[in-house]
């Protein structure tokens, strides 16, 4: 089940200390409102009474969907212990096949659920992203244009359903700037893990993201 606690938090922007809720377990399937809070980040917003500036809230969260078999572990600070992780480890594999990832940030647990429920593989997703960033580093017309590329956060954004097209948003000259990939791409970028099944993550949490896969791919 879902665990709602209540916590404290400062404004940044008045500075007075306010209640909020806090989720330290979110079960979609026992509370399946929470999933589209979370997919558009809405979850983690709290507004001030005070002053009125919205502001992100963060803490760690365990997110859960038991149809989907998918946890993801929100660990702003890196806290949580391996003796946590094991014992959850443990207790998916009594339950499936689960896919078990941690982030550290309220983005990438939101990119996280978007692409498990647009049915994609996120090993392969980021694969994807490393093949656009290269391809359009290449034609970025000078060295340090392509190095803002290759360091730019690409997030996954959505999966057209038309022609199956997918949707990358980053960071670009003060702006988010959108990036549309053929299937094609995705289909390749599964052809090189299947032909390279040692960059793929051991069982168990694995944080899935462009620092993971550049250690991969040296």
């Amino acid at each position: 089940m879902s665990i709602i606690n209540e916590g404290m938090a400062a404004c940044p922007q008045c500075g007075n200390r306010n209640t909020i809720k806090v989720y330290r377990s979110i079960n979609v399937a026992d509370n399946p409102e929470l999933k589209e809070k979370v997919k558009d980040g809405s979850l983690f917003l709290w507004e001030c009474p005070h002053c009125g500036k919205v502001n992100l809230a963060k803490y760690e969260t365990l997110y859960h969907d038991p149809a989907g078999k998918l946890m993801v572990w929100l660990i702003p600070d890196d806290s949580v212990s391996e003796t946590q992780m094991k014992a959850i480890e443990n207790h998916t594999k009594a339950m499936g096949d689960y896919t078990l990832r941690t982030v550290s940030d309220m983005g990438s647990l939101m990119e996280k659920v978007l692409i498990h429920d647009a049915a994609l593989d996120d090993v392969v997703i980021e694969m994807c992203k490393y093949v656009t960033k290269m391809e359009m580093a290449s034609k970025a017309g000078s060295q340090q244009a392509a190095q803002e590329l290759m360091n730019s956060t690409f997030h996954f954004f959505r999966l057209n359903g038309e022609d199956g097209t997918i949707t990358f948003m980053y960071p670009g000259n003060g702006q988010m700037v959108r990036v549309d990939i053929g299937c094609n791409v995705y289909e390749d970028a599964e052809g090189i893990l299947q032909r390279n099944p040692h960059v793929r993550p051991e069982p168990g949490f694995a944080r899935i993201d462009a620092g993971w896969l550049s250690e991969r791919i040296r």
